[in-house]
């Protein structure tokens, strides 16, 4: 995907998050953007939890693979996914 990044410990990609969203919803965009709605406001990082435990779901991984680089306080995030990109994306395929 384009916008992925190898990062030594896994592939960084680029998170676009709406919280307070009607219902939760994941989109990975063509250019490996992923798109994710949450129903959780974004008070005191309930949003950012909710995004690594509903990203580890959807990959079917441990949320321990996964860590929240930048963007804390933002829609725009990088999040580390500690898997190759062949294997991200084999699983962003499932």
């Amino acid at each position: 995907m384009k916008l992925w990044r190898r990062h030594p410990e896994g592939t960084v990609v680029p998170v676009r998050v709406s919280a307070g969203a009607r219902r939760n919803q994941l989109r990975w965009e063509p250019d490996g953007l992923l798109r994710v709605w949450l129903t959780q406001s974004p008070e005191k990082g309930k949003a950012n939890e909710a995004l690594l435990q509903m990203v580890a779901e959807v990959l079917g991984i441990r949320k321990s693979l996964l860590e929240l680089l930048s963007g804390h306080h933002s829609p725009q995030k990088c999040l580390l996914i500690r898997l190759d990109p062949e294997e991200l994306g084999q699983a962003a395929l499932r």
